[in-house]
């Protein structure tokens, strides 16, 4: 799928119903070996909206999500999801990180998906699945491999559930590594360039199930750059430079009216290729 080809049909449909902010983001700020990666950044997500995040490499797309996920502590600034303070407790106007275990119980609202499959090698795809729903979640096992059918199915891989990564073409990978993650039953998905290790024919497959978990209102950021995706399923396309948010707007308004100097500079060299 790419900003030429891609299916638009979605932006054709009438407008969803967006329901209450479900991620608030205020003045985030985080910095690497004293180089300020995020500059005040803030962002509300509502539930069901699909958010993509857009931007060159470097530009601070993966780093927010990564904060988001608490995969970085953020420097400063408030992340909430649900209204829940992420990461820390307030009292008095003080904040404290709170312990880790805590932290892990938050992380569950949000899955997480990666450019890199990251699926255990020696566990068959049902197993991948359901490892984290009886673990972490105390789930039955039959209960938790008849909801890993379920969304093997979601996905389109109803076959493959004894099947090992290693026999999967990257593509199968990455969509068995969406059904892990929605396993857990998030309130929100987190993509990350989720098909940039994939050959260019699987990148197609897994921008589907991408597409039809936004018809069916699944609240989630994307840092893609696959504009196509942007065009069919976004609510909202944000451009970011240099660590801060440069531009927003509706996909027709970002790819027909760019109003920064950023995202016209950005689109034209990406709706070259």
């Amino acid at each position: 799928m790419n900003a030429d080809t891609a299916d638009t049909s979605v932006a054709s449909e009438p407008a969803k119903t967006l329901g209450e902010p479900i991620i608030v983001i205020e003045d985030v700020r985080k910095s690497f070996a004293g180089l300020e990666v995020l500059k005040g950044v803030s962002l509300t997500v509502r539930q069901s909206e699909v958010v993509v995040l857009a931007g060159r490499s470097g530009s601070g797309k993966s780093t927010l999500l990564r904060c988001i996920d608490q995969l970085e502590p953020i420097d400063s600034g408030t992340i909430r999801v649900g209204g829940e303070l992420m990461g820390f407790r307030e009292k008095d106007g003080k904040r404290t990180p709170l312990p880790d275990h805590l932290v892990a119980r938050q992380m569950r609202q949000l899955g997480m998906v990666f450019q890199n499959f990251n699926l255990f090698p020696h566990l068959t795809v049902i197993d991948n699945i359901t490892v984290s729903p009886i673990k972490v979640l105390k789930r039955k096992r039959e209960e938790a491999r008849a909801e890993a059918r379920a969304l093997l199915a979601r996905v389109g891989l109803p076959e493959k559930e004894n099947a090992y990564p290693r026999q999967l073409s990257g593509g199968q990978q990455q969509r068995v590594a969406i059904a892990r993650a929605l396993a857990m039953k998030p309130k929100v998905m987190l993509f990350d360039e989720p098909t940039s290790a994939l050959d260019p024919e699987m990148i197609a497959e897994v921008l589907d199930v991408m597409v039809d978990l936004s018809r069916q209102g699944m609240t989630m950021i994307v840092v893609t750059h696959e504009m196509g995706f942007a065009r069919a399923a976004a609510d909202r396309v944000l451009l970011m430079h240099e660590g801060v948010l440069v531009e927003e707007a509706t996909p027709e308004e970002f790819f027909t009216n760019p109003q920064s100097a950023e995202a016209r500079v950005f689109l034209s060299k990406i709706l070259r290729h």
